[in-house]
């Protein structure tokens, strides 16, 4: 089955090394879509110095896309000597990641009143302005509060559309909360504050091992499962599922 997702993944606790771990977590979700051909494009990413991410979001489409990333929604943990780090300690951080399906526009009723839609220009890293017109595209939905910007696509139409398909997702995942449905324990509950408390995963660099909590299970070979081979591990929730 042929289905859209969209990804969110945002820096935690640990300052820069939070947003390099979140970049290394943007090109494992990258190239494992590359290797399954699907189709990967980036919707809003806010870059750190070093070469890290602050929040990146995409969409990502393609055959079994939600089936096969649903269980990679939750808090992240590295634990390894960090590029910034002079001393050879090792130091734990988190990034959260979501996986929401991407729903039709007439399963989520929006009111027009209800938005504040304004444009700006799309900045590169550094924040320096790539465009000389704004075509970014923020909106605020008024009643829950929810900001979403847009900057990759190159019209205002092409980013106003991309925002209110996050925006819809949002608001789906909200309901489906609120209705208490068993559709998975969504946002609130996969994310949490993205304390290092609150943990779906461990990936621990002096032992090369990654351990997911909820399955209790442990791979080797951390660097191949961070190029994208994330087979192994979607392959584990199947069977725990089945």
């Amino acid at each position: 089955m042929t289905d859209k997702v969209i990804l969110e993944i945002r820096a935690g606790a640990g300052g820069d090394e939070a947003a390099i771990f979140a970049g290394d977590l943007v090109r494992m979700y990258q190239r494992f879509s590359e290797t399954q051909g699907w189709n990967f494009s980036a919707i809003d990413t806010s870059q750190s110095s070093l070469d890290g991410y602050k929040t990146f979001i995409a969409k990502i489409g393609g055959e079994n896309v939600y089936e096969s990333l649903k269980q990679e929604s939750g808090v992240h943990r590295v634990q390894r000597i960090p590029k910034t780090e002079k001393s050879g300690r090792i130091h734990t951080s988190t990034a959260s990641v979501a996986i929401m399906p991407v729903v039709e526009p007439q399963e989520v009723q929006i009111n027009p009143s209800d938005l504040e839609i304004s444009f700006f220009r799309s900045s590169g890293p550094g924040g320096q302005n790539v465009n000389k017109v704004e075509t970014a595209v923020r909106v605020l939905h008024k009643p829950t509060g929810i900001v979403i910007s847009s900057q990759a696509g190159r019209s205002q139409q092409q980013n106003r559309e991309s925002a209110m398909e996050i925006l819809r997702s949002k608001l789906y995942e909200a309901q489906v909360e609120q209705q208490g449905a068993e559709l998975g324990a969504l946002r609130r509950s996969q994310i949490g504050s993205g304390d290092r408390s609150e943990k779906i995963r461990t990936y621990n660099f002096p032992q090369d091992r990654i351990t997911d909590h909820r399955i209790g299970k442990k791979w080797h070979n951390i660097e191949k499962i961070l190029s994208g081979d994330l087979s192994p591990v979607i392959k584990a929730f199947q069977k725990a599922q089945k």
